[in-house]
């Protein structure tokens, strides 16, 4: 080897090493128009909102994959005066629509927000199908006077659909999609506009992004137990559904820029999980059909009713022991319910008395309850409970249940945003340049959100803050 390639080699050897320490000790710096925190379904449908404005979009995620907690999502997505309603002849309306999400937040929801959000509801619907959503069922959950849940052909879970087809469109935009980098923090500038981000990614290293506007879209805290519990300590020891990126990110980055934070007590409980994995049973089930039993074998509630009311309820049943009840009929209507099946969290036989065996309750009073339930289906008047969705008979087996509990499902609290999605400071007026989208906004759902509503608000507010931002910044 000749001494002059001795010398490069051993130049390049001392250069590696400073380097790298460069790398570390200086913080490289990038600018764009709009950074978004968070690539969930509120997150991915504002990163391609802005770039369709013509902004440069970086759009930073904590985790190794996109889809947070839509990725869980089972049941649907409501909206109102769509092709697919029409096709059905259903009757609905935005002022139905408004009731029914009033009701189900006991009256402490922002009107304003409610109706922007159900103004654009149908065009959420729309947006999604022509980028490639399957959204062509149409069903009811509890809490809903009418059929305005849309979801995939055969009851598919719509959360895998929504992820699929967001983060398809991401692949081929020009948004920069960063996994494994997380925002740790928000600068103002000296007039309080937001300008730069600070992030990490996987190494350790942190770096800066120069931008015009910020979108937080990071989710809700329902995956840490701590924070939830924190704030209603009526939750200890529950389950969860939320995924384990939900870890309320939000909650310190508005602190650092003074952002206010709206009802944050506020925490569903999802009254249909399993207690062996703290897995989601779909509310499409009762949608659909199903009903709730305890362990005497009777029914004890309309199946429904509002979440919170259900869980309520179904926490006073004895033993807090309740079974989730349908048949094939029902199944064949919900791929979803396949799932259950493969994890092996359902009980089946032939027969009721059979179903009635393997859930340890009388058969006889099992039997003697479905006869009942089944009589107020011809009907049409269930003198029980009042149940106004009578839909399908459970006389004809095989026959199935799921052992359920209540947990913990969504936060209705976060940052608090109003109807152009701007974050409003702690002054009650809105944060220049900093928009917020998602489970990581507070105020629209009121005490209790209405089942189907956390992905229409994701998307339509995700929709809304990166337009804004792309374009009430230039």
């Amino acid at each position: 080897m000749t001494k002059t390639k001795i010398v490069i080699i051993t130049l390049i050897l001392l250069l590696i090493p400073i380097s790298l320490a460069y790398w570390f000790l200086f913080e490289p710096v990038t600018e764009v128009d709009v950074v978004v925190i968070g690539a969930g379904a509120g997150g991915m449908s504002a990163a391609l909102e802005a770039e369709k404005q013509g902004a440069s979009v970086v759009l930073l995620e904590k985790m190794p994959y996109v889809g947070g907690n839509t990725v869980r999502a089972t049941a649907g997505m409501n909206a109102v005066l769509t092709p697919q309603q029409k096709d059905r002849d259903i009757k609905d309306g935005k002022e139905i629509f408004l009731n029914d999400i009033l009701e189900s937040g006991h009256g402490l929801n922002s009107v304003e927000m409610i109706e922007v959000l159900i103004d654009h509801s149908a065009d959420a619907i729309n947006w999604l199908s022509d980028l490639g959503a399957d959204l062509s069922d149409v069903g009811i959950l509890a809490g809903h006077t009418k059929p305005r849940t849309h979801r995939p052909s055969g009851g598919q879970p719509i959360g895998n659909e929504v992820v699929k087809t967001l983060s398809s469109a991401i692949k081929k935009s020009n948004v920069d999609l960063k996994l494994e980098h997380k925002a740790i923090e928000i600068i103002l500038d000296r007039e309080g506009k937001a300008k730069e981000v600070k992030a990490i990614d996987k190494t350790g290293r942190v770096y800066t992004i120069r931008c015009k506007s910020v979108v937080i879209a990071t989710g809700g805290f329902g995956g840490s137990s701590e924070l939830f519990v924190y704030y209603n300590q009526n939750l200890k020891g529950y389950h969860t559904t939320n995924s384990p990126s939900a870890t309320g990110d939000f909650i310190e980055l508005a602190a650092q820029i003074d952002a206010q934070l709206t009802d944050m007590e506020y925490i569903q409980t999802h009254p249909t999980v399993s207690p062996r994995y703290g897995m989601l049973i779909t509310e499409a089930i009762r949608g659909n059909g199903g009903i709730l039993v305890n362990n005497q074998g009777v029914r004890f509630a309309d199946e429904m009713k509002n979440r919170d009311y259900l869980s309520e309820v179904l926490l006073a049943q004895p033993d807090r022991e309740v079974y989730l009840i349908f048949n094939e009929n029902i199944r064949q209507t919900l791929a979803a319910s396949d799932d259950y099946i493969d994890m092996n969290i359902i009980l089946t036989s032939d027969t009721i008395e059979g179903l009635a065996n393997k859930i340890r309750v009388d058969p006889s009073a099992l039997s003697n309850t479905l006869d009942r339930y089944n009589s107020f289906i011809q009907r049409n008047n269930d003198k029980d409970f009042n149940r106004q969705s009578l839909n399908t008979p459970l006389s004809e087996g095989p026959f199935y249940a799921i052992q359920v509990i209540p947990g913990v499902h969504y936060c209705m609290g976060g940052v608090m945003i109003n109807p152009q999605a701007q974050v409003i400071g702690d002054n009650d007026s809105p944060i220049p340049g900093l928009f917020a989208a998602g489970e990581a906004t507070g105020g629209i759902h009121g005490l209790n959100r209405l089942g189907g509503n956390s992905l229409l608000d994701a998307i339509v507010y995700g929709r809304i803050a990166g337009e804004n931002a792309a374009t009430l910044q230039k």
